[in-house]
């Protein structure tokens, strides 16, 4: 609303349409005198908010509460296709895309496997795999509203090369985000896979209220994303939160981190750890899945934090430690998730010394593997490695975290343009 003066009936009132917009997608279809007493409306204002929303296309009748007639009892919902968005996770070994209206329902999915020959480059892979979406979803890519892609690493914002990624072939090109601007007709926004975690998180998982919070993420690599004042920290090269290339103790130091994909904390706590843990305790892999999503390595580590967090909370069951309590026993199982809790928290004491967060969500499916052992035993450890005590809890997002958290903040910013009615206004 650039040029609009605070207090100003044209103001007023496209404060009033967005707080009546944010009930509708809260709480669904309401009525004309329900609205009013959410918002403290008269009758007649509600009344005229809903017909002006009604033709803007914001707001659709939709029946009648209880089966009543008269206009007291018509109910009006959101019109979910008044925009739509997509967001798609990038990974080396496939893309996903989805598409969702504009209550943030998931309307068309589609993915793309990337194969290590005849791999096609990085505009083929997002064009793909946004069309597939785009089709299921029964739309055109021209439908879109706005568009955002989630990657490892970042594109440098002083460059528009992507860094902290050098395991994503084909994504490095000085012109690729001119090319893809080139072919895709909407706003395009690019951001780091484990940012959009969070951004899951605080929208709809364990960071819900929280303004300072760090997100640990640990499945293939391990990442961290640094939300500070409700907004998330991306640093001056967009690389805040690479925090696998962090120099820790427990490992030797690695030197030129970017040009072999690797750091100390990666190397002290990310999933080739696990296996290796296990063979010194003698462990031998479970099987793993055989559908599992993820590449051999890591669903080799994660059937074997199960399996060690099951043998755990099988021994407490059978008596072998204190009810409830979970830092039991000297079993393998437990002594695997206790090195790989001491890993993760050496790191994370760092971050924690430098960030001081309110609460610390760990995430990525190594971690969840663990499950409440994991999270309880990781605590405990960081409790003697840090002078601060923030809170711990496991991530919530379980399904598709990157590409809910792209669609969430997709979401977002289409909110705030679509739902800002003083656009409408003639006299603007």
């Amino acid at each position: 609303m650039a040029g609009a003066t605070p207090g100003t009936p044209r103001v007023l009132r496209a404060m009033n349409d967005r707080a009546a917009l944010d009930l509708l997608l809260a709480h669904g279809p309401l009525s004309r005198t329900r609205i009013g007493r959410l918002t403290g409306l008269s009758k007649p204002t509600a009344s005229q908010l809903l017909a002006r929303l009604e033709a803007c296309g914001l707001v659709v009748a939709t029946g009648t509460a209880g089966g009543r007639p008269g206009p007291s009892a018509q109910l009006y919902a959101l019109n979910a296709s008044a925009a739509h968005v997509a967001g798609l996770d990038v990974t080396p070994e496939r893309i996903r895309a989805a598409v969702a209206d504009l209550a943030g329902t998931v309307i068309g999915t589609h993915e793309v496997v990337l194969g290590d020959s005849d791999r096609p480059g990085a505009v083929a892979q997002v064009t793909g795999a946004l069309d597939g979406a785009v089709k299921a979803a029964g739309l055109h890519r021209t439908g879109l509203h706005r568009v955002v892609i989630g990657t490892p690493g970042a594109f440098d914002p002083h460059t528009g090369r992507l860094r902290y990624a050098s395991h994503l072939p084909g994504w490095h090109s000085p012109t690729l985000l001119d090319e893809l601007a080139a072919v895709l007709p909407m706003p395009v926004e690019y951001e780091n896979d484990v940012n959009l975690v969070a951004v899951a998180e605080q929208q709809l998982g364990a960071a819900r209220g929280h303004d300072d919070f760090v997100l640990l993420w640990n499945e293939s690599g391990v990442g961290a994303a640094l939300v500070l004042g409700g907004r998330l920290h991306r640093g001056w090269t967009g690389g805040a939160g690479e925090v696998g290339f962090m120099p820790v103790p427990g490992t030797p130091l690695v030197r030129g981190v970017t040009r072999v994909n690797t750091g100390g904390y990666q190397e002290l706590a990310g999933v080739g750890v696990v296996p290796r843990l296990a063979r010194a305790l003698g462990i031998e892999p479970p099987p793993a899945a055989p559908d599992s999503p993820y590449d051999p390595e890591v669903t080799a580590s994660i059937a074997l934090l199960e399996w060690a967090a099951a043998e755990v909370a099988a021994d407490a069951a059978a008596g072998e430690g204190p009810a409830g309590e979970v830092l039991v026993g000297d079993g393998p199982g437990r002594e695997l998730l206790a090195n790989f809790a001491t890993g993760l928290a050496t790191g994370l004491a760092s971050m924690v010394a430098v960030l001081d967060p309110e609460v610390v969500v760990l995430s990525g499916a190594l971690i969840t593997a663990g499950g409440e052992l994991l999270r309880a035993l990781v605590e405990s450890e960081l409790a003697e490695l840090a002078a601060s005590r923030p809170r711990l809890v496991v991530g919530e997002v379980r399904e598709e975290p990157v590409l809910r958290g792209a669609l969430a903040s997709a979401l977002a910013a289409t909110r705030d343009e679509v739902f800002d009615t003083s656009r409408f206004d003639p006299a603007r």
